[in-house]
């Protein structure tokens, strides 16, 4: 992109960006509601949620680099950077989060076909169909390839039975995109990546409570669930090659957390309402104070590599191992980042329920984080990776 050009669309971007995004969603994100997350059941927290909602995905600007005829942008890698960047000088939210957006739609792109992404991918840009994932099982976590998950070949349908475990928002989401054994001649070969209507027969789902009182996670079940062939991803069988693929976008989803919410670090500016500062005007805790210090240098170092890697991605340069990488890295910051959270709130921040401490909200993210290395494939299973196919090491 020709530096003039480039130019000129910082400036009309940055210039439509102050005049179309509200006010209340320029502010930090402090609560699950101030996420937007769409879908047939979606409740705005307010108007402006919704407003830079339907502003941003009648601009294509939920997905700024899709396609247009997919309800996209149509930008390219550079002008969808420079949006990045102008909605991070103003703290503009985002404004619709999607596994429709950060999982399912570079899968639809990749291996759907015409009719599906014509079907699929506009309703997620606009944001009218949330989605979860049905990946992980009771017995099939880090050997996902264990999957039993079973599609019965009923002609031009399957019969859906079995369990998925881990569920993120299931009891939420409108539709659900998952894996099912449909061939039990090879493990990885026998499977198969079908969509399907969470309000189908058959389809249920129980939240599991979590250590920090909330419950993003469900188990979900199928019984006898009739999925049309016609919402099969790719080809029968092959659905591990898009399990794989969709698995990289996952992990690059996941490693964001390590940039703070929506790109911004509050950890600070917390630090400082809460334990005061010295006569320097310096955090008043020498030992904290050095602990952050260190802390701010390892997430500035890695919103850089952050940066990097997504320039690579969005060129087709970046390692396949990559994603391994930068969700290690970043779910370790996150976790960091938390512990600093606790450490500065002192005894107060132990608090579960009132409404001096929002009900508990950094305890529970705290705790919440926990989960961070486990989720989208475990920090030993992306360490494995990482010396496998980065620093070529031998396997065991």
């Amino acid at each position: 992109m020709a530096d003039q050009a480039a130019a000129d669309f910082r400036q009309e971007t940055r210039a439509w960006l102050e005049e179309n995004c509200p006010a209340a969603m320029r502010r930090p994100i402090r609560s699950e509601s101030d996420v937007c997350w769409g879908g047939r059941r979606y409740v705005p927290s307010c108007p402006e949620q919704k407003l830079w909602l339907d502003r941003m995905a009648e601009r294509g600007w939920t997905v700024p680099d899709w396609p247009t005829d997919y309800g996209g942008g149509g930008l390219s890698p550079a002008e969808t950077k420079i949006l990045r960047e102008e909605m991070k000088a103003i703290g503009a939210r985002s404004p619709l989060n999607s596994f429709g957006i950060s999982m399912l739609g570079p899968a639809l792109l990749k291996y759907g076909s015409e009719a599906q992404k014509l079907e699929h991918l506009p309703r997620i840009a606009r944001g009218e169909i949330r989605w979860c994932q049905g990946y992980s099982e009771p017995n099939a976590g880090s050997d996902l390839a264990s999957l039993a998950a079973w599609a019965e070949d009923g002609g031009d349908h399957y019969v859906v039975s079995g369990q998925k475990v881990w569920t993120s928002y299931a009891d939420q989401a409108d539709w659900i995109f998952c894996l099912v054994r449909t061939s039990k001649q090879s493990k990885q070969g026998g499977i198969s990546f079908v969509l399907f209507d969470m309000a189908s027969e058959g389809v249920s789902t129980r939240p599991i409570l979590l250590i920090s009182g909330n419950s993003p996670f469900c188990e979900t079940f199928f019984d006898q669930v009739k999925v049309p062939k016609a919402n099969r991803v790719h080809d029968e069988n092959k659905g591990w090659d898009v399990a794989k693929y969709l698995l990289g976008h996952e992990r690059e989803m996941i490693s964001g957390m390590g940039l703070g919410e929506g790109g911004r670090d509050t950890l600070v500016a917390d630090a400082l309402a809460t334990i005061g500062t010295d006569a320097t005007g310096r955090l008043a805790d020498p030992l904290l104070r050095s602990d952050m210090a260190r802390f701010q240098i390892r997430a500035r170092a890695f919103a850089a590599m952050s940066e990097r890697f997504l320039d690579e991605l969005k060129a087709g340069r970046a390692h396949p191992a990559q994603p391994s990488m930068m969700k290690y890295y970043g779910t370790e910051l996150n976790k960091d980042r938390h512990e600093l959270h606790m450490a500065a709130g002192g005894s107060d921040a132990l608090e579960w329920e009132s409404e001096a401490s929002r009900g508990g909200a950094s305890a529970r993210a705290w705790l919440r984080t926990k989960a961070n290395s486990i989720e989208g494939g475990t920090s030993e299973i992306q360490l494995n990776i990482i010396a496998k196919r980065i620093l070529d090491l031998p396997g065991a």
